[in-house]
This record gives C-alpha cells, sequence and structure tokens, in this order.
C-alpha cells in the first residue's frame, strides 16, 4: 500500500486518530452498501467492479489527509538578488468536495506574498493549495489554512489569498444555479493594513490577462 492508504488524516478531525480506521474491503462493501440503497445491483456487470474502483478514486480525490503542507514550505531560498517585492502564483486551479454532501467544489486559487528573508520555490504554492483541496472541506476553512500554513511557514511582510469557486451542492441540488461562483480571500500584513496594497493584488489578479 501507497503512503496515502495507510496515513490517517493529520490535521482535520483529530478524533479519527483516536478510531480505528476500516478497512479497504470494509469500504468497498460500504459502497456496496449505498449502491443497494439507490436502488441499484452491485452484482451487475457494470457496477461489479465499481466499489474497487470509488475506494481507489477517494485514495487520490482525498490524497490531501496523508500530505503537509509544513513539509512542502520547509526550503526557503534566499538568493533572489535582493529582490522585496510582491510574488504572485495566479490561477492556481483545485478541485475539492464539500464535506455536507461530498459533491465536488471546483476552482482556482491566487496567491500574493512579500517576501521577508526568502522565498519559496513556485509550485509549492500549488502544492498547498492542493493539499488542502484534497480534503473534505468549506471553502471558507480551505481559505483560512492555505492563509495559515504560508503565514506560519513563511512569516511573510504580507499575504494575499482569494479562492473563487463554483459548488456543485448549489448547481446540481438544492436550489440548482449554474454558474455562481463564491469568492473568499484571506489577508495578512501589508496587504491587511493598507487598503492600496489589496487593491494592487486586485488589479494584478485580474488585469493582466
Amino acid at each position: 500500500m501507497d503512503a496515502v492508504v495507510t496515513s490517517l488524516p493529520l490535521q482535520k478531525g483529530t478524533e479519527a486518530l483516536r478510531r480505528r480506521r476500516p478497512t479497504r474491503e470494509e469500504a468497498e462493501a460500504a459502497v456496496r452498501t449505498l449502491i443497494e440503497w439507490i436502488g441499484d445491483d452491485p452484482d451487475r456487470e457494470g457496477l461489479v467492479a465499481t466499489p474497487r474502483r470509488m475506494v481507489k478514486a477517494w485514495e487520490d480525490l482525498f490524497r490531501g489527509y496523508g500530505q503537509s503542507a509544513a513539509k512542502e514550505l520547509g526550503t526557503v531560498f534566499e538568493e533572489v538578488g535582493g529582490y522585496g517585492d510582491i510574488v504572485l502564483v495566479r490561477d492556481i486551479p483545485f478541485f475539492s468536495h464539500c464535506e455536507h454532501h461530498i459533491v465536488p467544489i471546483s476552482g482556482r486559487a491566487h496567491i500574493a506574498y512579500y517576501p521577508r528573508e526568502g522565498v519559496v520555490g513556485l509550485s509549492k504554492l500549488a502544492k498547498v493549495v492542493d493539499i488542502y483541496a484534497r480534503r473534505l472541506q468549506t471553502q471558507e476553512n480551505m481559505t483560512a489554512e492555505i492563509v495559515g500554513a504560508i503565514e506560519e511557514s513563511l512569516k511573510p511582510r504580507g499575504l494575499a489569498v482569494l479562492v473563487e469557486g463554483e459548488h456543485m451542492c448549489m448547481s446540481m441540488r438544492g436550489v440548482q444555479k449554474q454558474g455562481v461562483s463564491t469568492i473568499t480571500t484571506g489577508f495578512t500584513g501589508l496587504f491587511k493594513d493598507d487598503a492600496s496594497e489589496q487593491a494592487r493584488f486586485m488589479q494584478m489578479i485580474r488585469g493582466f490577462r
């Protein structure tokens, strides 16, 4: 088994750390039960392998539980030629799942920061988004977790995070309104204290397309 299969959730759901994790066989049996519950036959040809496939898919969809944002952000590069202006990574795509209905959320995240003592590899910011997206989430909590992880590891002079998401729990069920976007933000340091810095951030993510 790989690390994702054997890991328990590290940062969300601390109660899970004290519980026995169900086996793969138990997870597949649960899928069979749900298939029967909706009125289908888990033994018919098209569904007989679905429990196995679904459990395998969940290992990938929720792999963030076995990953660490702090580890990804652990290497800082200090040789940046004295650069101290904004570093912006824009349009980071993500896929997540609503923790209330376990249906998809998709969207983009934008992250900007003012370095203090160095910079982190640009791909690491995208990986942080992926780590928190690949868990059961609310968009508000995901945004706060991204902000918290970057703030704790890099201690930047300022940090701005904006997340845009479309929630299938709103478009597929309930009010069934398609194309509705939800925007959440988090600001620290210079971005929190200076409205002009927030405006600059917004202009940078909207104005150069």
